[in-house]
C-alpha cells in the first residue's frame, strides 16, 4: 500500500533513550514500574474480571476510567466508548503545541458475554480469558499513566492514553477509526500495546476482510419436503469449492471459515444458514483475488443446490434460495517506513534495555493510523504471555517492568520531555 506523503512529524529527531534515562524525572518513573509490580498486577487481574465483549465494553471502560483517574489526566468517554485521557503538553507554539502522541489500549475480549474470565493461579501463571490480549496492555497503560504522575514528568508534545473499543472481530477497528477522526491532523505517532511479547514490532499491518454470507430458502419437513433447496446444503457445496482455492505463501495469504450457522432440528430444512470467514494477505491485490474467488465460490454453491432440485423435479416458483454476502469488516493495510523516527525510538529503547526484537506483520489498530500514513506501531506491554483467544490464555508477568520501560522510553523519545 502506498504511504501517504510525510507530515512535518516525520522529520522529528528523537531524544536517545539512553539521554532519556540519565534524566532524574524520567529515572524516577522507570523506578516506580518496579518498586510497584504487585500492584501492577493486582489492578490488571481486575481489569481482566470485568467482561468486555467486543460492543459492550462499558463496564471495563468505566473500571479503567477510574484507574487512571487521581494522575493529572484529562479523561473523558466518547460517544462510542473509548476512553480518552490527556496530558497536556508543556510546547506553546509551533507544531508541537497541537501535535498529540496516542498510546492506546483495546478493552474489548474475543469472548462472549457469559465466559468466566476470573483469573486463576497456575504456578507463575494467570490464567483466564484475556489475561494476555488485551487487559496486559490495559494495565500498561494504566501504569505508565501512574509512573508519569508520580515523577512529576511533563512531556513536550501532549500525550493522549486511550482504552479504546472495537479492536478486535466485528468491531472492525472502529474505536481507533473514531479517535483518527477525532485528532484529525493532529497526531504525530501511535503507539498501540498489544499482548505482552516485548521479542517484536508490529512495523506492518495486515490487510483483511471478514464476511458473512448468509442463504435462506423455503425451508420444509426432512421427509416430506425432501428436494427442497437446501441452505447449509448450498453453503457447503460453496465452502467445500472455496477451501480448495491456491493461495501464495509469499505475499503470504490466508482464509478461515470460523463461524456456521442455521437450522431449528435435525428433521428440518433450514429456512436460512449463515457462514463467516476471515480473509487476509500481505497483498492487497492478492486479498482482492481471494475476495473474488471467495464471492464466486459462494454463488455456485447456490447455483449447484438450485440445480440438484430441478433434478428431483421442482421448478424455481417458490422454491428459490437467495443468497446475501455482507462485509463484516476491512481492515486497511500499510508499512511503517524503516527510517521512521518511530523505529528509531523503539530501537533506541531496545538497546538501552539490552533488548533485541524483529519487525512483524499482524492486524492490530495500528492498521487504521499506517493507512492514513500517520506513523504507527503495536507492542507488547511485558512479561509473557499464551493461549491467545482461548479458555485458557495466560500470563506471566515476570519482568513486566522491562516492557514497561521500553514503552515509556519509546513514547519519551517521540513526545519530548521538557528541560
Amino acid at each position: 500500500m502506498t504511504m501517504a506523503p510525510a507530515s512535518l512529524a516525520e522529520q522529528i529527531a528523537i531524544v536517545p533513550a539512553e539521554k532519556l534515562a540519565a534524566r532524574p524525572d524520567v529515572a524516577r518513573a522507570l523506578e516506580w514500574f518496579g518498586r510497584n509490580a504487585a500492584w501492577i498486577t493486582e489492578t490488571h487481574v481486575k481489569i481482566n474480571e470485568v467482561p468486555s465483549p467486543t460492543f459492550s465494553e462499558r463496564q471495563r471502560a468505566l473500571s479503567v476510567k477510574k484507574l487512571l483517574e487521581g494522575t493529572g489526566l484529562k479523561i473523558r468517554v466518547d460517544e462510542i466508548g473509548n476512553v480518552i485521557a490527556e496530558r497536556p503538553g508543556t510546547a506553546r507554539t509551533g507544531t508541537e503545541a497541537r501535535e498529540v502522541v496516542l498510546v492506546a489500549a483495546h478493552l474489548d475480549t474475543v469472548f462472549p458475554a457469559g465466559t468466566n474470565v476470573t483469573v486463576k493461579r497456575d504456578g507463575v501463571r494467570l490464567v483466564a480469558p484475556g489475561m494476555s490480549d488485551n487487559s496486559s496492555g490495559l494495565a500498561a497503560i494504566t501504569a505508565v499513566a501512574h509512573a508519569l504522575h508520580n515523577a512529576k514528568l511533563k512531556t513536550s508534545v501532549t500525550l493522549v492514553l486511550v482504552a479504546n473499543v472495537g479492536e478486535e472481530g466485528e468491531g472492525n477497528l472502529r474505536g481507533m477509526r473514531k479517535l483518527m477522526e477525532t485528532y484529525k491532523g493532529r497526531v504525530r505517532a501511535v503507539i498501540a500495546v498489544d499482548g505482552a511479547s516485548i521479542e517484536h514490532v508490529t512495523s506492518m499491518a495486515l490487510g483483511s476482510r471478514r464476511y458473512e454470507v448468509s442463504v435462506s430458502g423455503p425451508g420444509g419437513h426432512s421427509w416430506a419436503d425432501f428436494g427442497q433447496p437446501n441452505p447449509i446444503h448450498a453453503l457447503s457445496r460453496g465452502v467445500a469449492r472455496f477451501v480448495r482455492v491456491k493461495v501464495p505463501s509469499d505475499p503470504r495469504t490466508s482464509f478461515n471459515v470460523g463461524m456456521v450457522e442455521g437450522g431449528t432440528s435435525v428433521n428440518s430444512i433450514p429456512h436460512d444458514a449463515a457462514v463467516k470467514v476471515d480473509l487476509r494477505s500481505e497483498s492487497e491485490q492478492e486479498l482482492q483475488k481471494l475476495e473474488t474467488a471467495f464471492k464466486d465460490a459462494m454463488q455456485s454453491g447456490v447455483d449447484e443446490e438450485q440445480a440438484a432440485a430441478r433434478e428431483r423435479g421442482l421448478n424455481d416458483n417458490g422454491n428459490k434460495l437467495e443468497l446475501k454476502v455482507k462485509l463484516l469488516g476491512s481492515r486497511p493495510g500499510g508499512d511503517l517506513p524503516a527510517d521512521s523516527f518511530l523505529l528509531a525510538a523503539v530501537r533506541s529503547a531496545d538497546k538501552q534495555l539490552g533488548l533485541r526484537s524483529r519487525m512483524e506483520r499482524s492486524s492490530t489498530d495500528a492498521n487504521i493510523p499506517l493507512s492514513l500514513g500517520i506513523p504507527a506501531i503495536a507492542i507488547g506491554g511485558g512479561g509473557r504471555g499464551g493461549g491467545s483467544h482461548s479458555l485458557q490464555e495466560w500470563y506471566d508477568p515476570a519482568n513486566r517492568e522491562v516492557g514497561l520501560k521500553r514503552l515509556l522510553l519509546t513514547l519519551l523519545a517521540v513526545t519530548g520531555v521538557q528541560e
